[in-house]
């Protein structure tokens, strides 16, 4: 996330010599341009991917640390301890290296008072919804949550998903998509044993498994209630499916939210704890640990999700369509004017 910071800021420097923008859109984890962009003092606006928790305003909120917990994944208070050890270290090594680095090369600009907090003073674009609860962010900026980025109107699946519905249907009148993301996927053994729980607990409920490289692996699942695929048309297929088993990435979060349908989420690593903790509390998904998964469990999970009303569901899908790529872009512009 800090690589190669004295050729990005001989780049960056180099391509506004050549091409001048008025302002500049950068990814928050991408801490090299952020840095780059604070020695030239160029105008530029933050796009944080993640939890908005990244961007925390709290003395003793640590990147690394999740702000919060969901109920089945919460570490002991020895694990807790060593995990903000070693998030502290990595707090102070990163700030102490911003402060070397901007003295160096742009001893005019103040010093960040710390590396992961360090964003546009004009406008932070969060990848999220507004929800109540959720922490304090640093002063100075104006904020936009995008609550969602997904089509207007989403494209529809195409032939071969329009068949495989089709043929998922007929074995079962519900669909559950089940995807943990691009490098997740690895762990075939958890994404089986969501999709034999399922199997076992809903007759009336076929599988679309998203399973990555390992989709080789799990072709002995596939049958007239499993499809399995490397990947899938995740949006187009939201607007179709009943429910989601996915790993509390924010794209799979807000997509899913946006589409109104319920998810199972089992967290794994970074945000994704934050993520599913706000999914709990906000009534629109179950989380269960990843690590100590069974078939049973995931499938009454998902058999829970596929049961309940949707009131708190439909009411923040509601509050998340009202916003978007559209209306972030439209408030962005004018905050940078």
């Amino acid at each position: 996330m800090l690589a190669e910071p004295e050729r990005v800021l001989e780049d960056l420097r180099s391509l506004h010599a050549r091409r001048p923008a008025d302002w500049y859109v950068v990814d928050q984890l991408s801490y090299s341009v952020t840095l780059a962009l604070h020695c030239l003092d160029l105008q530029y606006a933050t796009f944080c991917p993640g939890h908005p928790s990244y961007l925390s305003a709290a003395p003793d909120a640590l990147f690394g640390v999740p702000y919060a917990w969901p109920d089945a994944v919460r570490p002991a208070t020895a694990g807790l301890r060593t995990l903000r050890e070693e998030a502290l270290l990595n707090d102070r090594s990163f700030t102490a290296f911003f402060a070397r680095f901007v003295s160096l090369h742009a001893p005019h600009r103040p010093v960040p008072r710390r590396a992961f907090t360090l964003c546009s003073p004009r406008a932070v674009v969060l990848h999220y919804p507004r929800l109540d609860w959720l922490p304090s962010r640093p002063e100075g900026p104006e904020y936009v949550f995008s609550g969602h980025f997904t089509r207007a109107e989403p494209e529809g699946p195409g032939p071969f998903w329009e068949s495989e519905l089709r043929r998922l249907r007929l074995g079962g009148r519900r669909v559950v998509l089940v995807a943990l993301g691009t490098f997740l996927s690895a762990r075939h053994d958890v994404l089986e044993a969501v999709a034999r729980g399922i199997l076992s607990e809903r007759q009336d409920t076929s599988v679309i498994l998203a399973a990555g490289d390992r989709a080789d692996s799990l072709t002995a699942l596939a049958g007239p209630r499993v499809s399995v695929a490397a990947t899938v048309p995740q949006q187009a297929l939201l607007a179709r499916v009943d429910a989601m088993v996915h790993h509390g990435g924010n794209n799979s979060f807000t997509e899913c939210l946006a589409a109104g349908v319920p998810a199972l989420l089992l967290p794994f690593s970074s945000d994704q704890f934050s993520i599913a903790h706000d999914a709990e509390r906000a009534g629109v998904g179950l989380c269960l640990d990843p690590n100590g998964l069974d078939a049973g469990s995931a499938g009454r999970a998902v058999s829970t999700l596929l049961n309940a009303p949707r009131h708190a569901l439909n009411e923040l899908r509601r509050h998340v369509r009202s916003r978007g790529p559209a209306q972030a872009a439209s408030r962005l512009i004018h905050l940078m004017a």
